[in-house]
């Protein structure tokens, strides 16, 4: 039947419209039989609720949105997939924006998103200061941040402590013999690239290492950046022995920068990552990395988002990373020299 009504229903299942609804918003009060016989009903005449109705109503749409910084990183598409995931098992759809890294793209998302009414807001903020965000603060939007976050706003923080991660991995290379350490940084203005400079920092100095200018590179969390810092580093009159990039993508421009110069991983120099990818266990050689938690992540961010609209107190986490060691960081250290490159 073509656009069937609540009307219909009711009267194929023999109960009253208010009873139909009572099913439809799954009320506790509804018989076992009674509720069988609507659903049946449902099903035979093909009724859809009118969801514009029924936000109406009740003053929610049933809908999140979730603004990640870049889609085409393999870390936010399993990121994303979990948010929706666990959305759908608590009864919510998702409606997701990428921001491309770009803040103004990441502020038109913010506010469309608020035009169609969400109920609540996922964000992984690309910079530290979006009025459009703060503003949405300040209005009472239920908000979660994932992944990033911006330090002194009063929004709930779901993300991955890397800073043990880090300092195992550290302590790993330090023990293959590795003293010259250069890493690949992410933009100052994020959380997550300031954060994992300063943990790799504070590693280096628990094994009296420093870390020199020269070997911080200024990336965007993009393989361009990877590529072009990793060929600098390369021209350094004493690079570095081990380079590990501060995301995945990165570390995959990284990569390619060594290969182009006739380097071979690890013989020649090692590379190393955070956020694991299923990739890295395919590349010749794998590739050392950190690996989020990203899964849990996502669940655990919907779940908080869901408390703040729900009227509780989301709780704050930080769910711990964990070193994966594979091969691309050697055995003992190479004494790394130009007459190392070649054109194998």
């Amino acid at each position: 039947m073509a656009n069937a009504s609540i009307k219909d229903v009711a009267a194929s299942a023999g109960v009253s419209v208010a009873t139909v609804s009572r099913v439809l918003n799954s009320h506790p009060s509804v018989r076992p039989d009674t509720r069988e016989r609507v659903m049946a009903a449902v099903e035979a005449l093909g009724y859809r609720p009118n969801g514009v109705a029924r936000s109406l109503r009740t003053d929610q749409t049933r809908t999140l949105g979730l603004v990640i910084s870049d889609v085409m990183n393999p870390y936010f598409t399993e990121l994303a997939r979990s948010v929706e995931d666990e959305a759908r098992a608590h009864g919510y759809s998702v409606i997701i924006g990428n921001a491309d890294e770009q803040p103004a793209l990441q502020d038109h998302h913010i506010r469309s998103l608020l035009d169609r009414r969400i109920d609540g807001l996922l964000v992984s903020p690309t910079d530290g200061g979006s009025p459009v965000m703060l503003d949405a603060v300040r209005a009472g939007t239920p908000m979660v941040f994932v992944d990033r976050w911006l330090p002194g706003v009063d929004v709930p923080v779901v993300r991955a402590d890397g800073r043990a991660a880090i300092r195992e991995l550290v302590a790993h290379l330090h023990a293959l013999g590795h003293r010259r350490l250069a890493i690949i940084a992410g933009p100052a203005s994020t959380t997550t690239g300031s954060e994992r400079v300063e943990a790799f920092r504070e590693a280096l100095a628990e094994h009296g290492l420093p870390l020199p200018d020269a070997y911080i590179g200024h990336g965007d969390f993009r393989a361009g950046s990877g590529h072009r810092e990793t060929t600098r580093f390369l021209a350094l009159a004493e690079p570095p022995q081990v380079i590990f990039a501060a995301d995945n993508l990165m570390a995959l421009g990284a990569m390619d920068a060594l290969r182009a110069s006739g380097l071979r991983i690890p013989h020649d120099i090692g590379l190393a990552a955070f956020d694991d990818i299923p990739w890295f266990v395919h590349t010749d050689p794998p590739v050392t990395a950190i690996a989020q938690p990203t899964a849990e992540l996502g669940r655990t961010a919907v779940r908080a988002l869901i408390d703040r609209i729900e009227g509780r107190t989301p709780q704050s986490a930080a769910l711990p990373a964990r070193l994966v060691i594979r091969r691309s960081c050697g055995e003992p250290a190479p004494p790394f020299r130009t007459e190392n490159r070649s054109n194998r």
